[in-house]
């Protein structure tokens, strides 16, 4: 077990300004008229990293340092969140984002080794803290046996249960204008023989933060803008590109289950939401 309590606590604070072209961007992105109110999860697309292009590893995420641990293992996911809306963000809004390194855990899995960093990020317009996210990544081994290949099917999942349903493809233009919102170099999401040969994905991985905006989108489309006080989900399997995904939701009261659901039936993606 590696000593990483000097690392806890580390922190990073950036800035960034929510422009005309940011929000226009990013509701094309997710096929979305631009209106008044500004979307729960642009945040995501806010104070991003800016790694030279030179300083980057093999797979495109930046090389280690920075105020997160350098952990050994190769592999890395965004594996969960957990966010609280304390108030909307408005257009012209100047963004302060502090992180800071919250946890660090060593297990042992079935799949090896993993490492899971917990970061907390507030997300201020001046004093006020306006979003407030722990944001869980794991790193993991390296992949030893490649994933089979995704085949097409035109069954659709029982989604009975679901008040609340929608369909997406998630196409490779899908995924690289989000990658290129949050400044996301990761090789998964865009280069296809990456993907399969280096990490034993059998496609284009759809990027988390990605469904679980489409799930906060859903939930907007159903109660109107704004209207979470707070968010979670986690990350069950990967979903990839050009196989359809189906988001769905359930409200119970003050409180509701989203997921994302893929074409086997099974949950890609879980999530928690209160108004």
């Amino acid at each position: 077990m590696a000593d990483w309590a000097d690392w806890i606590g580390k922190s990073e604070t950036r800035h960034d300004v929510i422009t005309p072209g940011l929000l226009q961007r990013f509701c094309a992105t997710i096929d979305q008229p631009v209106t008044d109110d500004i979307p729960q999860g642009l945040h995501w697309c806010l104070c991003l990293p800016d790694t030279p292009t030179a300083e980057l590893a093999e797979d495109g995420h930046p090389a280690k340092g920075g105020f997160l641990p350098p952990i050994p293992l190769p592999r890395r996911m965004w594996a969960s969140s957990s966010v609280s809306f304390d108030c909307p963000l408005q257009r012209g809004d100047e963004i302060t984002r502090v992180s800071t390194v919250a946890s660090i855990d060593e297990k042992s899995g079935k799949s090896g080794d993993l490492v899971f960093v917990a970061v907390d990020r507030e997300t201020r317009v001046g004093e006020l803290v306006a979003i407030r996210e722990r944001q869980n990544i794991v790193y993991r081994e390296p992949a030893t046996i490649a994933e089979p290949a995704i085949l097409p099917s035109n069954e659709t999942p029982d989604l009975s249960d679901w008040a609340w349903q929608q369909t997406i493809l998630p196409t490779e233009p899908l995924l690289f204008r989000y990658s290129a919102l949050t400044f996301n170099s990761h090789r998964i999401h865009y280069d296809r023989p990456y993907a399969m040969q280096d990490e034993g994905y059998p496609g284009l991985v759809v990027q988390g933060p990605l469904m679980a905006t489409m799930l906060l989108n859903l939930a907007a489309s159903e109660l109107g803008a704004n209207r979470l006080s707070s968010f979670s989900f986690r990350g069950q399997a990967p979903a990839f590109a050009n196989a359809a995904i189906y988001l769905v939701g359930k409200p119970e009261g003050e409180t509701m289950t989203l997921a994302v659901i893929g074409h086997d039936g099974k949950e890609v993606m879980s999530a928690q939401a209160r108004i």
